[in-house]
């Protein structure tokens, strides 16, 4: 991480919503509203919620308006578009499958399709469910092709408004189509290269080892191992009322929510902030799923690792290893950190999206952790 000098100072009248100190050496409530309200003072961001984690205890600040002038502040009920951090629930799914002996990572996915694949390999060596995990398999980063040039420019006005029509009506069927025309360039196994067209079928292999479907698998799973019952891919219509509203690039008209995409493992899970709170708290926890989940599949140097959809950082000098995703859609972004070392996990989003946002988050995140790591090591 990097050395930031940190300033802690409280900006009254922007903060919303805190938690009541519960604190023995940080005050991590003031740490939260110190680098959410210098988030707030950069260009396009108006609104953020943070939760962390520490030894056991939560944390929780809302702040700004999710519509600028409209005095509207997230809270606890805030629905929120998390992004690809949906790729670590279909990840921790596939562990939990492992764990269960219903999934072999080192199985051809050719074994799960229905229909046959020759195109799914280099030479003779096939695509296995663990280059999926590890987003080394060489497919795409999205189907139908076409998505990923939209992508390409990204800030665009017009990018929302193109990704939702080349989507709509865009179902498993077509996706299972469009996977014909995927050629596979590279050997399997070691080439990093982002792919939620991965973590899509991953979705579709688990539902072929539980019978089941994949949104129906995901919410069960949540609701009885982690009391999360408002995390899911498709909202009622009365919460559909408390989805969080969001901007574009430097846009300052209402964006376009993601669309659905085949599955929806990749990219298209909602929750609140007490939701994800529970999902630190599972993914601190040293049980047989989590530590499958991240257990490194592909090391690629002395610093990063890929486990099931998680990027490693391995043995940061501050912060020991700990885990990470970042999630965008159009009009959010989020990171979300565990860190065992120092028994701490941390979700920060913002219903913004543009080239710097992502940096924006680091920074606050990156002023917390300082300040955590700080008093630590005093002692």
């Amino acid at each position: 991480m990097k050395n930031i000098v940190l300033s802690i100072f409280l900006l009254s009248s922007i903060f919303c919503f805190a938690q009541s100190p519960q604190i023995e050496k940080v005050n991590i409530n003031l740490l939260i509203d110190s680098a959410a309200n210098k988030m707030l003072k950069k260009p396009l961001i108006h609104s953020t919620s943070i939760a962390i984690v520490y030894h056991g205890k939560e944390y929780i600040g809302h702040y700004g308006e999710l519509q600028k002038g409209k005095n509207n502040c997230p809270n606890n009920e805030t629905i929120y578009e998390i992004g690809s951090l949906s790729k670590t629930f279909a990840g921790t799914l596939a562990a939990k499958a492992v764990c269960e002996n219903k999934l072999n990572v080192d199985d051809e996915i050719q074994k799960y399709l229905t229909e046959d694949y020759p195109n799914l390999k280099y030479g003779s060596q096939p695509i296995l469910v663990k280059h999926l995990l590890s987003h080394t398999s060489g497919l795409p980063n999205m189907l139908p092709l076409e998505a990923n040039t939209i992508l390409q420019d990204f800030t665009n006005y017009e990018t929302p408004a193109k990704i939702n029509l080349l989507y709509n009506n865009y179902g498993q069927k077509d996706f299972l189509r469009d996977l014909h025309k995927v050629k596979i360039d590279t050997v399997p196994g070691y080439k990093y290269s982002y792919s939620s067209t991965g973590s899509e079928l991953i979705a579709f292999i688990l539902e072929k080892v539980y019978k089941t479907k994949y949104e129906k698998l995901l919410t069960e799973y949540l609701s009885t191992s982690m009391a999360m019952q408002n995390t899911k891919i498709s909202l009622s219509d009365l919460e559909a009322k408390k989805l969080a509203v969001g901007y574009h690039s430097d846009n300052s008209i209402i964006t376009y929510a993601m669309p659905q995409l085949p599955w929806g493992a990749s990219g298209n899970m909602k929750s609140t902030i007490p939701d994800m709170v529970k999902y630190i708290k599972f993914q601190l926890k040293n049980n047989k799923i989590v530590a499958k989940s991240q257990k490194s599949i592909v090391k690629f140097d002395h610093e990063f690792s890929i486990g099931y959809f998680w990027n490693i950082a391995t043995d940061d000098r501050k912060l020991g290893t700990y885990y990470l995703h970042h999630g965008g859609v159009p009009r959010s972004q989020c990171y979300i950190f565990i860190i065992p070392k120092y028994d701490l996990g941390a979700f920060i989003i913002t219903n913004q999206s543009g080239a710097e946002t992502s940096k924006v988050m680091e920074d606050a995140l990156n002023e917390i952790f300082e300040r955590i790591i700080t008093e630590e090591k005093k002692g």
